[in-house]
């Protein structure tokens, strides 16, 4: 068994969570992304993507057999309901899959991880994490920069906004918070300031 630290970052999207990682990768953190995890498990003639096709319809699917997202994101984000269903759905996977590379890294001895989660709470990852961080930014801001990164309109951000919690739901289950509309530089002082203060790095390690 050995000791290892692992990080959940959190909070809602377009906040700049992304930003934070590549910050804490700089500081010598092993990233894994929630986001990636879930396409990875959505790869041709997984269990979720079938039963993805089966609660939001065979479109869902390709015809090369390939996850159809942009469908599967219309579906999933026009209501709560939906979005909860989807969740249903992937974050049992994700879980068992982000415990499954968390294992890998340690065993490789990379002892230090960021587990980049926008769902961590939802998806209960955030038991597997010794220090929560969460990430916000202005809705405005964040609106302009999910219309940029997705190449989507207005309706479809306000729409993904619409089924996310509020940003108290994340700050009341965090350790620590960073204000993501920041300017850059704003940021990695606010990031680094976190990972050597002395809460942080003497919080006990878990063993997995």
């Amino acid at each position: 068994m050995r000791d290892f630290l692992i990080v959940g970052l959190t909070g809602p999207t377009g906040a700049g969570k992304s930003t934070v990682s590549k910050i804490f990768e700089q500081h010598g953190f092993v990233i894994i992304n929630a986001d990636q995890v879930a396409r990875d498990i959505l790869s041709i003639g997984s269990t979720p993507l079938k039963q993805i096709s089966i609660v939001f319809g065979e479109n869902c699917i390709n015809a090369d057999g390939t996850a159809n997202r942009k469908v599967i994101a219309e579906r999933a984000f026009s209501s709560k309901e939906n979005t909860k269903l989807l969740n249903e759905i992937t974050h049992p996977a994700i879980f068992l899959k982000t415990l499954e590379m968390c294992r890998k890294y340690i065993d490789s001895g990379k002892t230090k991880i960021v587990f980049d989660a926008p769902v961590l709470f939802e998806s209960n990852s955030d038991i597997m994490c010794d220090v929560i961080i969460t990430v916000t930014a202005d809705k405005e801001i964040r609106k302009k920069r999910l219309a940029v990164r997705d190449n989507i309109d207005v309706k479809d951000v306000e729409k993904r906004m619409s089924a996310q919690h509020d940003d108290e739901y994340y700050i009341s289950r965090s350790d620590f918070v960073i204000d993501g509309g920041k300017s850059i530089h704003e940021v990695e002082k606010q990031a680094v300031n976190i990972i050597f203060s002395s809460f942080f790095e003497k919080k006990e390690a878990k063993k997995l």
